[in-house]
């Protein structure tokens, strides 16, 4: 039997961030509360409200809606590939 030794390669939580940078966009299902404690330097929005948010690469809002097909029309017209986040 051969004995294989891996080396494990960790990427930097930098680097993990700008993985699919200017490629890949977010979608999220979340409260105007859960997005305004995320984000708190955005404008305040409805508490309660029900939304979704397209984000960058590094977790950056880039557009939030109340209707998840907007957002990934939003995607597409920007050359992004969305991806659902659970």
């Amino acid at each position: 039997m051969r004995k294989h030794n891996k080396t494990n390669k960790v990427m930097s939580a930098h680097d993990f961030a700008l993985l699919g940078e200017g490629k890949v966009a977010y979608i999220r299902s979340m409260t105007s509360d859960q997005f305004h404690a995320a984000f708190p330097d955005v404008e305040e929005l409805p508490a309660g409200m029900k939304l979704w948010a397209l984000l960058n690469a590094d977790g950056a809002p880039i557009v939030i809606g109340d209707s998840r097909e907007a957002l990934i029309a939003n995607a597409w017209e920007h050359e992004l590939q969305p991806v659902s986040v659970h």
